[in-house]
């Protein structure tokens, strides 16, 4: 099985190396989310239509219909919420050592977060300025299927509650003995978190979105999930406010001569067992990437989910070798990755001077991406498949909105009036005009 791995090794030789990784790009974008018009799409669409054309007294009832159909769970409505003792039993019976390093994890957040929020900052030029008000309601979703991922809980609802938002609500599929697994549950109760649902999935979504007699509506979903989760959120964008549509996660390295060909092998490995994961690496040293393949052979042989991380780095992982290591950057900033590491020796810092688009760069041979996915600080739910172009990593400001603020008083829209009702009455919108006449007292031939 090891030997197929051979394919993932392209140089920029080969006249298609370009074509190699548009289509690694546009695999990892289809990978997002359902193509519109298709099966799965049209299946999520009926979900979210039964919800919300539904009264709000039924939407309990359809809730627990579509988890038993997709979960194979059936739970009464008086069940969907996660009860207070079922909260502080899983704290009390978490592991000791794995408490603390919570604990350690969620100060390095809160630190960070609170280190770059700019809800409390106010800017007024006497007649314009800006004010910040915190989201009232989040949603986040925990994922559960394929690894329950407590780590996620933490790195939305800390943001969060450095913002200031009032509720917060956890949804997390019934995975684990038909409900959310302990550890996941241990990190709501040590956050304070105590709205917990054990539901998930397209009817997880509806429900946040919609309502239910059980489950108040939300104003902002976030989270990771599988696509069937990522096509809803992107579908009732507009209801709610969503923090993206992630895709499989993605590592990108940017490597030369100096890097420790085991290591970056094993960062590629931890991206690529995620299922779906992609594991890319650019590299001007043909050494290096043989090393490096090498490495990936002998270190898949010695994983538990080999079979989901072989089809992972067959179909959205590769090591590509460039002639210049200036090619190198170019392809990244192209790439846009989720995570980028660099490893490059001493001059990695000034690499990552270079880089421009990706999610979050891990700088360095001591800084792999699973001290961003647990500990650092900053949140690990970043922008996937190249929307690290235009989008960026969560962040405590992403539960915040800002309102305009203007005030004129008399003299200052008198100096202003000749100028606001000419630009009215050039796009004809004579009622703008005269709502700053009317108030001068002025004609509107003047």
């Amino acid at each position: 099985m090891s030997e197929t791995l051979d394919k993932i090794l392209i140089s920029s030789d080969s006249p298609k190396w370009h074509e190699e990784i548009r289509t690694l790009k546009a695999s990892l974008k289809r990978a997002s989310f359902f193509e519109p018009g298709g099966k799965e799409d049209r299946q999520i669409d009926q979900v979210l239509e039964k919800f919300r054309s539904s009264p709000l007294g039924r939407r309990d009832s359809i809730l627990g219909n579509y988890t038993e159909q997709f979960d194979d769970v059936k739970l009464p409505s008086s069940q969907f919420r996660i009860s207070q003792r079922e909260l502080k039993k899983a704290h009390q019976k978490i592991d000791k050592k794995l408490l603390v390093s919570i604990r350690k994890a969620i100060v390095n957040v809160r630190k960070y977060q609170k280190n770059i929020f700019i809800g409390t900052a106010k800017k007024d030029s006497n007649s314009a300025g800006i004010k910040y008000t915190h989201i009232k309601r989040v949603g986040i979703c925990a994922p559960g299927a394929s690894a329950p991922l407590p780590s996620t809980v933490i790195m939305t609802a800390v943001p969060a509650q450095v913002a200031g938002v009032e509720e917060i609500v956890v949804v997390s599929p019934p995975r684990y003995n038909q409900t959310i697994h302990p550890v996941t549950l241990a990190v709501c109760q040590e956050l304070g978190v105590n709205e917990v649902y054990r539901v998930g999935g397209i009817q997880a979504i509806a429900a946040l979105t919609y309502g239910t007699p059980t489950i108040n509506r939300v104003d902002k979903i976030v989270g990771p999930g599988n696509t069937w989760v990522q096509t809803a959120k992107k579908k009732v964008f507009g209801y709610v406010g969503i923090d993206s549509v992630a895709g499989p996660s993605e590592v990108l390295i940017i490597a030369d001569k100096s890097a420790n060909p085991a290591w970056v092998a094993a960062d590629m490995l931890s991206q690529a067992e995620h299922s779906p994961g992609s594991a890319v690496l650019f590299t001007n040293s043909k050494e290096l990437a043989n090393n490096v393949l090498t490495e990936l052979k002998k270190q898949f042989e010695m994983l538990d989910r080999k079979r989901e991380t072989f089809e992972c780095l067959l179909n959205y992982s590769r090591i590509i070798t460039f002639k210049k290591f200036g090619e190198v950057v170019i392809q990244a900033n192209f790439f846009a990755p989720e995570h980028l590491e660099i490893l490059c020796g001493k001059n990695s810092r000034q690499s990552a001077k270079k880089i421009e688009n990706a999610g979050a760069i891990f700088i360095g041979d001591y800084s792999p991406v699973a001290v961003g996915d647990y500990f650092a600080g900053p949140s690990h739910t970043l922008p996937t498949g190249g929307c690290a172009r235009f989008s960026s990593a969560l962040t405590s400001n992403d539960f915040i909105k800002s309102t305009s603020i203007i005030e004129y008083d008399k003299k200052k829209l008198a100096e202003s009036a000749e100028d606001i009702i000419r630009l009215a009455e050039a796009e004809g919108l004579d009622a703008h005009a005269k709502s700053i006449w009317l108030r001068l007292g002025l004609r509107q031939d003047e």
